[in-house]
């Protein structure tokens, strides 16, 4: 007898010995086939909301004349934004341990090997995070097209993005998401609202400002040119943005399946309650109302989707519908700016409502991460101080953003102007800067 209880003590004290090696090697970075498979997807997605999603989306609502030029936009952002971020774009965002900029360690991502991972992403490849990353760079670029589109220079786009790609949107990834001093406070934001829709929103309004309104505005009929087109690409950013919250999980399991399904009844709810309103308002609902009011509840649900219960997303999406129609209608009129596709009103107004919702919303139970092993509740779960947070990060990606944005564009300006002549705005961007039309 004595001898078996010898032995299986010395069987427990061996296997309790072994489990922290066990548990370390559990814990250390191994590349999923799953995870690095539903990446691959979800970054295919996020770059189809940019070509031809938001191409589409904008060029409808454009006038005939400048269909071409609004969707050459969202082509050159794609090409620009994406050399640049390979080139030192990423790097800057997402590597270095420093809370205020990264460094240059991953330049054209050379020393980047085919099984190195991210310390934020330790399922996927680094190089797929990377790319990744890129298109959220891309979209938050081509968004504020819609914001100056009809007036601005093409060449004045390309230096604008440029600039403002380093100024403005890779310090704020990096505070945010790449280890910087937001996300070390604890500010949430699952896929984007302060980096990409309150970047965008902000630097929409803000350029729309410097540049001026558009000529007739109020005078001369500046309706969409097809709808269908819109419509279109509504639906291949709907489809997109799934990729965009989904993949923001990094992995394919419950917390992305969750994002989803927030997303899409978001966008629904956003959707309804902003037909509703034009109905009450107008009589009628109208098919712009409605893919806006979509728009907007997608937006606005993107950074609590990883937090939040589905029913949540319901709540955030009609909030978005609600308050993004009374800014681009009643506030936009108020304050008279001509943002001409209602970037600020759809998108920085429902990244801010976005964020605070996280602040309200975020369950515990979902939003266990690396640094959160018990998750971080919100306002609803009993911690009003992460709405607090949340007000911190908004207002401090909001006037980083308005100052470089501002700073962007005075640079840009002053190389090589950035409004179109009287005469080619009279004539349209198609013709004037890209020397073609929809039907020659």
């Amino acid at each position: 007898m004595p001898s078996k209880g010898l032995t299986c003590f010395v069987s427990l004290m061996i296997a309790a010995s072994t489990m922290p090696v066990r548990a370390l090697a559990a814990d250390e970075p191994k590349i999923d086939p799953a995870d690095t498979a539903f990446m691959i997807v979800a970054t295919a997605l996020v770059l189809m909301m940019t070509i031809p999603g938001l191409a589409l989306f904008y060029a409808g609502m454009v006038r005939k004349k400048n269909v071409l030029a609004t969707m050459a936009q969202s082509v050159g952002a794609t090409a620009i934004v994406s050399i640049l971020w390979v080139g030192c774009g990423y790097s800057l965002a997402f590597s270095g341990g420093d809370p205020y900029l990264g460094d240059f360690a991953r330049v054209l991502m050379i020393g980047v090997g085919i099984e190195s991972v991210s310390p934020l992403a330790k399922t996927i490849p680094e190089m797929l995070f990377m790319a990744y990353q890129m298109t959220f760079a891309i979209i938050t670029c081509a968004l504020i097209g819609g914001a100056v589109a009809d007036r601005m220079k093409f060449s004045a786009f390309v230096l604008f993005c440029t600039l403002w790609l380093f100024i403005v949107y890779v310090p704020s990834a990096h505070w945010v998401w790449g280890g910087g001093f937001l996300g070390t406070l604890g500010v949430l934001d699952f896929a984007g609202g302060t980096v990409v829709h309150i970047n965008a929103g902000v630097a929409g309004l803000v350029a729309a400002l410097a540049l001026g309104a558009r000529q007739g505005i109020k005078k001369e009929n500046l309706s969409p040119f097809d709808l269908s087109l819109a419509v279109i690409g509504t639906g291949l950013l709907w489809v997109g943005w799934f990729g965009f919250n989904g993949g923001s999980a990094l992995g394919a399991g419950s917390r992305a399946v969750y994002a989803i399904v927030a997303t899409h009844l978001a966008a629904c709810a956003g959707c309804a309650v902003w037909s509703v309103l034009e109905w009450v308002q107008r009589g009628k609902p109208s098919v712009l109302g409605m893919i806006s009011g979509a728009v907007a509840g997608l937006g606005t649900i993107t950074p609590a989707s990883g937090y939040v219960l589905p029913w949540h997303g319901l709540v955030i999406g009609a909030a978005a519908g609600l308050v993004c129609f009374w800014c681009c209608t009643v506030l936009k009129r108020r304050l008279n700016y001509d943002d001409s596709l209602d970037v600020f009103g759809v998108h920085g107004v429902g990244g801010i409502l976005g964020m605070l919702a996280a602040g309200v919303f975020s369950t515990a139970a979902l939003s266990v991460g690396p640094d959160t092993p018990n998750g971080v509740a919100g306002l609803l779960e009993g911690n009003p101080r992460q709405l607090w947070i949340q007000a911190i990060g908004i207002g401090t990606i909001l006037c980083w953003c308005a100052a470089g944005t501002w700073v962007s564009l005075m640079i840009t300006k002053t190389i090589c102007g950035l409004r179109v002549s009287a005469e080619n705005e009279r004539e349209g961007l198609d013709i004037a800067l890209h020397g073609e039309s929809l039907h020659q």
